[in-house]
This record gives structure tokens, C-alpha cells and sequence, in this order.
């Protein structure tokens, strides 16, 4: 089994607070909009990291996270993308890929709104952790956690975090 972190949006800022939650969590994974490379960096100098950049995000993360991850965590299938819609609303770069080659597991960020729904016609989950930073128009802070157990999302959680002011 494998604990895992997911958050979105930081947008320059993250704290202890926000990591003590994932104290215990094997990997973080990050979709996009971490605002700095400082931000980065204190994430992955944490725990070990996983990351897409975001459209807000620089030359420096972009030289570290790519546009775009496709991965396998134990026997679960990723797809990671900061702007990439929601089932029904896939973003049109990216909907004829999902469609022919559907994750288990599409995550994106962008739209601070957090989200956890199947898409029935793929047979896939996605994943919108909502915005973990306090810039944006979002009134609570949220990031998930959740384990992977080979090919199943277990324990799902939702971690509020207070509101952005």
C-alpha cells in the first residue's frame, strides 16, 4: 500500500501546517501552480514528489516538473495535468488522448474547485484537489490524501485546511 498526498495550486505558499498532514504519506503529488521553486522545493525536500507545472509556474519548475506525467503507482495508472477539465469537460488538448487511452486515475488543478468523481464511460476517477495556497478566488483551502492498494483508491480523505484569508 502507498500513501500519497495530493495538492494543487500552492501558488508560493505551503507551510508545516500543510505538510504535518502529509506526515505520513510515502509520496506527495503536486498538479500544478506551485508559484515558486522555493514552494518545489520544500515539498520535495520533504517527502518524495511527483509534480506538473501550472500555468502560473516559471522557467525554474518547468526545468523540474513537466507539462505532463503518465505513471503507475503499485498497479494504478496516473494521469497528472495542472489544466485538464473533468469528466463530461475534458480540456480539448488533452480530451482525445483520455478518451483512447483512459488513466484509472486522471488528477488536474487549476480550477481551486476541489473534485472527486468517476467518469463511468472511461471507467476512470478524477481527481481536483482543490487550492492549497491562499491566492485565488477559492473560499477554503483543500488538499487529499488517499492510499493506493495495487489497483484500488483506498481511505480517501478530505483535508480542509481553513479558509484563504
Amino acid at each position: 500500500m502507498t500513501k500519497i498526498g495530493l495538492l494543487s495550486d500552492t501558488h508560493s505558499y505551503i507551510s508545516d501546517v500543510e505538510l504535518e498532514y502529509f506526515k505520513d504519506c510515502d509520496q506527495i503529488w503536486h498538479a500544478g501552480d506551485f508559484g515558486n521553486i522555493e514552494t518545489a522545493d520544500k515539498i520535495s525536500n520533504f517527502k518524495p514528489t511527483r509534480g506538473v507545472y501550472g500555468n502560473i509556474d516559471g522557467h525554474e519548475i518547468r526545468l523540474v516538473h513537466p507539462l505532463h506525467q503518465r505513471f503507475k503507482c503499485e498497479e494504478l495508472d496516473v494521469y497528472m495535468i495542472h489544466i485538464g477539465g473533468y469528466p463530461g469537460r475534458y480540456h480539448p488538448d488533452i480530451r482525445d488522448y483520455i478518451k483512447q487511452n483512459p488513466p484509472d486515475l486522471f488528477i488536474t488543478g487549476h480550477s481551486h474547485i476541489l473534485k472527486i468523481m468517476p467518469d463511468k464511460k472511461l471507467n476512470l476517477i478524477h481527481m481536483n484537489p482543490g487550492a492549497a495556497g491562499k491566492h485565488g478566488f477559492h473560499q477554503m483551502r483543500t488538499m487529499i490524501r488517499f492510499d493506493v492498494n495495487r489497483k484500488k483508491i483506498e481511505n480517501v480523505q478530505v483535508i480542509e485546511l481553513g479558509k484563504r484569508a
